[in-house]
Order: C-alpha cells, then sequence, then structure tokens
C-alpha cells in the first residue's frame, strides 16, 4: 500500500497541474470503489475551481469553494493527469475533466481506493480523530514520550497507529525504528524520553529523504510522472529477514508484529 511519502509525491506531482483549474465534469465508469461514491462528487464538483490540492495523512484532498474531494489511492490506485482524449483502460473508474481540455484519471485495479465529500467547513469522519503529521514541529519526543505511558504495546505498533501520528506505515516505522536503534518488540510505555526523540528525528529525517527521492517504489505504485520511485534501494532493515545488518553484519531477525512482518538488528536495536 502506498504510504505517506508515495502520496505526497503525488500530490506534489499533481499541484502544478491541477491547482487554479476549474472542472468541466465528473465521469464515473461505477457507483463504487471501497465505498460508495457520494452524488455530491457529481452534483457539486463541476464548475468548481481546485483552489488546494492538500494531503492530509495518506488521504488527498482536491478542495473548491463548496467542499472537497477525498481520495485515497489504496493498495493499487493511482492518479494521473491525461489529454481528454486518452483512451479508457480496464479499472480507470474515475474522470475529472478540467476546462483546459485534460482530465485528472484515477485507475484502481483493487478498489481498496476510496472517493468520498467534505463539505466546506466540516471535517471528514476518516479524518476526524487522525493523530499530527510527521513533519510539523508537534511531532516531537515529548509528544511520543507524552503519549506512550501506560502503553504496553510494541512500539512499532505504538508508532503505527494513526491517532498518535499518521502516515508512518509498516515500512518507514521499521526503518526509523532502526535509525533510532529500538527494538521493534519493546513495549512503548518502557521507552526513555530521549529515545523518543531520537525516534521523532529519525522518522522526519527517513520519511523527508523518502520524499525527495520519490517515495518507496512496491508493485503497484508509480509516481504521476510515470517513474518509479528509488528509495527501496536504500531499506536497511525492511524485507531483508535472514541477510546480514548493514551497520554491523549480524543476522537480521523477524517476528510478525500485529500481523505485520517486522525486520530488526538484535545487535543494533535494543
Amino acid at each position: 500500500m502506498p504510504e505517506l511519502p508515495e502520496v505526497e509525491t503525488t500530490r506534489r506531482g499533481l499541484q502544478p497541474h491541477l491547482q487554479g483549474q476549474r472542472i468541466h465534469g465528473v465521469i464515473l465508469r461505477r457507483p463504487d470503489l471501497r465505498w460508495p461514491i457520494p452524488a455530491e462528487i457529481e452534483q457539486l464538483l463541476p464548475g468548481q475551481r481546485i483552489e488546494a490540492i492538500r494531503r492530509r495523512a495518506k488521504y488527498l484532498l482536491l478542495d473548491t469553494a463548496v467542499g472537497s474531494a477525498v481520495l485515497h489511492l489504496g493498495m493499487s490506485g493511482s492518479l494521473r493527469v491525461l489529454p481528454g482524449d486518452t483512451p479508457v483502460r480496464a479499472h480507470d473508474h474515475v474522470d475529472i475533466s478540467l476546462e483546459d481540455g485534460r482530465l485528472l484519471r484515477f485507475n484502481d485495479p483493487r478498489r481498496f481506493g476510496c472517493l468520498l465529500w467534505q463539505p466546506a467547513g466540516e471535517t471528514h469522519e476518516l479524518l476526524r480523530d487522525l493523530g499530527p503529521e510527521p513533519l510539523d514541529d508537534g511531532f516531537d519526543g515529548d509528544y511520543l514520550f507524552q503519549r506512550s505511558r501506560g502503553r504496553k504495546a510494541p512500539i512499532k505498533t505504538f508508532l503505527m497507529d494513526q491517532g498518535i501520528v499518521v502516515g508512518v506505515g509498516n515500512i518507514y516505522a521499521a526503518e526509523s525504528l532502526f535509525m533510532a536503534g529500538i527494538n521493534p518488540l519493546r513495549e512503548a510505555g518502557k521507552v526513555s524520553r530521549a529515545r523518543y526523540q531520537r525516534l521523532a528525528d529519525a522518522v522526519k529525517e527517513i520519511l523527508g529523504h523518502a520524499i525527495q527521492r520519490g517515495g518507496t517504489t512496491l508493485r503497484d505504485f508509480i509516481s504521476p510522472d510515470g517513474a518509479p520511485g528509488y528509495f527501496e534501494q536504500e531499506l536497511l532493515v525492511y524485507g531483508r529477514e535472514g541477510e546480514n545488518c548493514r551497520q554491523c553484519g549480524r543476522v537480521l531477525r523477524y517476528a510478525s508484529i500485529g500481523q505485520r512482518a517486522t525486520v530488526w538488528c538484535s545487535s543494533c536495536q535494543r
């Protein structure tokens, strides 16, 4: 599933093409994706100008004066800005046509993505209880330390809780914990404030670097310009179970935490 860097890469790729454009029309080739597509998408979006393209967690929001289209790429979704006469392929479920003749096309083979509606001045229920953005100043070691008190869950599960911080999925949680030197199995409530500061710094550094490099290449993800991301080449622990740690040479260990594959170094991470 595309994680925060992939979604932010998509947002940055789309912004210069969409911001300020007026929506001409909407074509829905099916009434639902993961959930039914609200009627407001067809009824209210045409004629509106796209004022901004925002990201909240792994959701993209196309803001207009009357409300926002809320998009999630799911496991296999992609967004492309294309010429208006581009032939329709399999799984091209939604077209948002623009006044300049181009269109924004949403392709989603597995249909785990979504297209929802957020009225102006409101917050969609899926976004209401989300934690802070990991790249914001408010996300730091003090925040993580306070939120972790009394928590017995493994710190990796804690870090991936979207109510604690958004957008830190399995790949980036594993890499951040390695950089911070923290065992992913350690109880969240038993990690010190100083170590949480190292973890917050690691999350910011790794996510920021991944965004610069275009995200992590997964099987179904391609960035908006058609080029794959490059961060996968630099992964130090994720997906490397049984291989040697690039820092100390010890064989990396594997466990399932919260039904998610977890790889770490028992020497470098305590």
